[in-house]
């Protein structure tokens, strides 16, 4: 037993197992009916305008503690966090009904996003760097997977109507509670990237860990000021590259748009389709997104290998996909059509990954692992401030509290914004790189002619 926990696969198939089993969530793509239907008796302005955005609120609130906690705890802890947290939201959705305790839970949900950082860093500290990315790809495969499956597991359940939704959410609670089980089995790291350091200057992304002759890990402990400050100057020194600042802008408007548009689609979909059957295929939309998205970051991913200028082209790039992105979300509020708005919801989701993806490994290309985490965690909290903004002017109740429809309209419309700034900018830059290379060939020219003359 010993020698099977320090292998590799051990950690890693654990994490897997918890990564899958916390993301079916069969329930998730007929929430607004759920919520708005007998089982709950909401009405769509309290689900849209008050229990909806305290997510956006809760997350933005914990989300730099969990960041520095996470790292501080070495994952494990703030693993079974995100497990209970989970846990109490379901337990929340399945046996309570007033708006008070539907905003409790989606505070509590809110903790579980927050919470995601531990997921993704804690393999970092127990794998080696040889199978990093191959336990990272893993981890991360299986979260995707686990997407797909709730989706289309919660379709075949309503469809056929084998299930209620209550009943479907005790099934959730089960797959959560085993989810906890197994967050609980895992290793404790013994390092970190920041407060747990390898000695000897040695870098997570560099080596596994300089080992002493009894196989244990050389470490250091820093504390919380020298670890604000070494951020900070990581922070600086990340952000002095003009390109990364581009792409690291276009990242957390992006994701901002992309965020809420993901979370109040279903109550336009309710809107297209205002029937007591409007919801009875969302979950096979869901799933065919989100089997859309996996092509979409593979041909990302493997444009990323292709000798593409991207700072000349990069800009350009981001300006046009996010074009599309802003004319499916336009066709998707004004359409009357609930096919075509399913249809441009998948489309709009594939380009956001495919340029996503793209983005992250422009970002991570030149990084440590320490720098990307930081650049990772800045660039969500730059996304996180701007959905709050957005969400407590546009959306909540306490602001202008708009209908769905003005509402998409307006996130259409930052799309279409976003566009032509990385449009305009994107043209500038391919101006300029002709230009310099122009003046350069000129120059080369005058040279060359120079030594001709002096040759005779």
């Amino acid at each position: 037993m010993k020698r099977l926990r320090s292998d590799w696969r051990y950690p890693t198939t654990l994490l897997c197992i918890y990564g899958f089993l916390s993301t079916v969530k069969p329930l998730e793509p007929f929430l607004i009916p759920f919520l708005t239907g007998q089982d709950k008796n909401l009405t769509t302005e309290q689900v849209n305008n008050q229990i909806f955005p305290v997510w956006t609120y809760s997350y933005l609130s914990v989300l730099v503690p969990v960041f520095l906690l996470t790292d501080w705890l070495r994952y494990k802890p703030v693993v079974v966090l995100q497990g209970v947290a989970l846990f109490i939201t379901t337990a929340l959705l399945r046996w309570t009904e007033s708006v008070p305790a539907m905003q409790a839970m989606q505070f509590c949900y809110g903790v579980v996003t927050a919470s995601e950082v531990a997921y993704f860093s804690y393999i970092y500290s127990v794998v080696d760097l040889e199978r990093y990315r191959k336990a990272t790809s893993y981890s991360r495969s299986v979260q995707l997977l686990g997407y797909t499956a709730g989706s289309v597991l919660g379709q075949l359940l309503v469809s056929f109507d084998l299930m209620s939704y209550d009943d479907i959410l005790v099934l959730t609670l089960v797959l959560t509670a085993v989810a906890l089980v197994a967050s609980c089995l895992l290793p404790m790291p013994q390092s970190s990237m920041f407060f747990h350091r390898k000695r000897f200057g040695q870098r997570a992304s560099k080596e596994g860990g300089k080992r002493r002759r009894d196989g244990s890990k050389d470490e250091e402990k820093e504390s919380c000021s020298q670890v604000v400050v070494q951020l900070w100057r990581d922070f600086r020194r990340c952000y002095s590259s003009r390109q990364l600042l581009y792409w690291s802008v276009w990242w957390a408007m992006a994701t901002c748009g992309y965020n809420q548009t993901v979370n109040y689609v279903q109550v336009l979909w309710e809107h297209v389709q205002p029937s007591q059957n409007f919801s009875i295929y969302n979950g096979g939309v869901e799933a065919t997104s989100n089997l859309g998205v996996s092509p979409g970051a593979a041909t990302a991913y493997g444009i990323g290998f292709t000798d593409v200028r991207w700072e000349q082209w990069g800009e350009l790039c981001l300006g046009g996909f996010s074009g599309l992105g802003a004319a499916s979300l336009f066709l998707m509020t004004f359409t009357e059509n609930i096919w075509v708005c399913y249809s441009t919801y998948a489309i709009f989701k594939c380009l956001y990954m495919l340029l996503i993806t793209i983005a992250m490994y422009q970002i991570a290309a030149d990084l440590s692992m320490e720098r990307y985490a930081l650049v990772f965690g800045a660039n969500n909290l730059g996304a996180l401030l701007l959905q709050t903004i957005i969400t407590s002017v546009v959306v909540d109740s306490r602001g202008l509290g708009l209908a769905i429809v003005p509402q998409f309209i307006i996130y259409a419309s930052y799309f279409a914004a976003i566009s032509v700034v990385f449009s305009v900018r994107g043209l500038f830059s391919i101006y300029r790189a002709q230009r310099i290379k122009q003046e350069q060939l000129s120059v080369d020219g005058k040279q060359s002619e120079i030594c001709e003359e002096h040759k005779f």
